[in-house]
């Protein structure tokens, strides 16, 4: 059923137009910056958007800092709140039942579909980072300067990278685990993504309030950009570990609810 489910997924057209969709704004910014050689002051804009131009290895890094905020999120949103209402706003979902493997095998063969598309959608965005990064900027330089102004060797450099992509791959399943969650209360894929998105974009206002700082390090968001500490000498892990912790409590609750409300509901459409 999994590698049904991965079929299923992978072979839509929707799937693969919001991969390149999702990848249009980095390659935008790589030839702006490429064009103009004109990059934002240390300290602004995304994540290693000012080293580009002098070690374009780092661009991946700045390209899943561009589509981190907003982007990256709505796209894993809408695949996961489709998993299971999307079934059932199609009427496909009682079929699927009929079948011997039962709801709990059903939903974990959608829930790992969902990681999958989370892990392939976070890699294609690095990748084509790296292939924009090398192609337009100068890649002359051997490994990169942490955040801490010291040397990085190229192979730290690429150990660090990949860490990142990990990192930012935990913290999509987060938003996964809400359009997931809303996925299985309600027959509209659409109504599934807006309150995982709803619940993300309520967590990033929050962390803009003085008043909410009692409950910033429990929300979502909090520690999404926690990726750049990777590249601070020595590494940072206190944020990257609360940042994990807490993208496991909410995977962890938000997948026991999923379950239990889809075990137990009953299937009419």
């Amino acid at each position: 059923m999994i590698v049904v489910e991965l079929r299923k997924l992978f072979r839509r057209r929707r799937t693969w137009a919001t991969i390149a969709v999702l990848n249009a704004l980095p390659v935008v910014v790589a030839v702006l910056l490429a064009v103009t050689g004109l990059a934002p002051r240390p300290g602004t804009g995304p994540a290693f958007l000012s080293a580009v131009l002098t070690n374009g290895a780092l661009f991946p890094l700045a390209a899943l800092g561009i589509v981190l905020p907003l982007f990256l999120p709505i796209a894993v949103a809408v695949v996961a709140a489709d998993a299971i209402a999307g079934e059932a706003q199609a009427g496909t979902l009682r079929y699927l039942l009929v079948r011997p493997a039962g709801r709990t095998r059903l939903l974990v063969a959608k829930l790992l579909s969902v990681l999958v598309f989370v892990l392939v959608t976070v890699v294609t965005v690095a990748a084509v980072g790296y292939f924009l990064g090398t192609t337009l900027f100068d890649t002359r330089a051997i490994g990169g300067t942490s955040l801490s102004g010291t040397s990085l060797t190229a192979e730290q450099l690429t150990w660090r990278t990949l860490m990142a992509i990990g990192y930012v791959t935990v913290s999509m399943c987060g938003v996964a685990a809400f359009a997931l969650f809303f996925s299985t209360f309600t027959d509209s894929p659409l109504g599934a993504a807006l309150g995982a998105l709803a619940v993300l974009v309520a967590s990033s206002l929050l962390l803009t309030l003085d008043a909410a700082s009692p409950i910033a390090p429990y929300l979502p968001t909090r520690y999404w950009l926690s990726f750049v500490d990777f590249f601070r000498e020595p590494v940072l892990w206190r944020d990257i570990v609360r940042g994990l912790g807490v993208q496991g409590v909410y995977v962890g609750v938000l997948l026991a609810g999923a379950w239990a409300n889809f075990t137990t509901k009953d299937i009419t459409s």
